[in-house]
């Protein structure tokens, strides 16, 4: 094939990519000597993921966190890492989302709804997650939180034809 079509489907990688970046919404707070994150993921809830719950099987989201300091010479350093997944499992018979929220592998938040919009909230928006203390913070210096999302059952996808989403915000500790 030609150097043009797979320019062209690089583009349209890129493109692609980069909308789903847009569809990430992080804000890092520092907030009671804490460093805490809260996020959105924007237009994840698409045809795809409704049918996909609607058939019964477990949807997941998984968003890994990351908290990481800005080095000008060397690989930036990871302060805080933590895995955060989300689920529903929907019930036909009953006609209910069973919801579960895990941090680090322990379940930190159930619940059971019958509400569409809970669901999608429940999946796609995450509040004030607690990532570290700011003690372990360099005062005036540089980080980001980044976050990758992906979605299960494969097949689905979160933003279009993007199965995996990666977005960052920066900030500068001040104390």
């Amino acid at each position: 094939m030609t150097r043009a079509f797979w320019f062209g489907v690089a583009v349209l990688v890129a493109g692609a990519i980069a909308s789903a970046a847009e569809g990430l919404r992080i804000v890092p707070i520092v907030s009671d000597d804490k460093v805490v994150v809260s996020f959105e993921l924007a237009d994840a809830y698409t045809d795809e993921v409704k049918e996909a719950i609607a058939s019964g099987l477990r949807t997941t989201f998984t968003y890994d966190v990351e908290l990481r300091m800005v080095a000008t010479i060397w690989v930036d350093r990871t302060i805080a890492t933590a895995v955060v997944s989300t689920s529903d499992q929907y019930d036909n018979l009953t006609r209910r989302h069973t919801l579960s929220r895990s941090v680090d592998g322990r379940v930190v938040e159930s619940s059971i709804t019958d509400d569409e919009a809970v669901v999608k909230r429940w999946l796609t928006v995450l509040s004030r997650l607690p990532l570290c203390q700011t003690s372990k913070l360099d005062s005036s210096r540089d980080y980001y939180v980044r976050i990758r999302a992906q979605v299960r059952p494969h097949g689905t996808s979160l933003l279009g034809w993007v199965s995996g989403v990666t977005g960052q915000a920066k900030f500068t500790f001040i104390p």
